[in-house]
């Protein structure tokens, strides 16, 4: 069974996190690779400028948000498959730097995964 985790980039490393990917576009602002200890930077899988400066993190945007990052991610079924490589034990973290834990990509990208085929996990 596949577990996925969400942590912010400013959120301590667990040892059960598993590998953990970073899923910004952006490098999180403040934090330095030792600190934030990934195993892989996907910055592709982060939503388009366009739709990340739309959506400006307002809750109110959220649906609209969600519905557009899905077919943003609809396109890159390659790194989805990537991501969910990372997982080959049974858990992966995404990691994000967005302060809202509810309403951004990483929550997207962790439903998508999970809607996936397990044969494609």
């Amino acid at each position: 069974m596949l577990t996925i985790r969400l942590k912010r980039a400013y959120d301590a490393v667990a040892a059960d996190d598993g590998p953990r990917v970073l899923v910004d576009r952006v490098w999180p602002r403040g934090v330095t690779k030792d600190r934030i200890e990934i195993d892989a930077w996907l910055r592709d899988l982060g939503p388009s400028t366009t739709l990340r400066q739309w959506f400006g993190h307002d809750p109110r945007k959220w649906e609209g948000f969600r519905e557009r990052y899905r077919a943003e991610l609809a396109r890159k079924q390659a790194l989805l498959a990537q991501l969910a490589g990372f997982a080959r034990h049974g858990k992966l973290t995404l990691v994000y730097s967005a302060r809202d834990t509810e309403h951004n990509q990483a929550v997207v990208i962790k439903e998508m995964l999970e809607q996936r085929p397990v044969a494609t996990r």
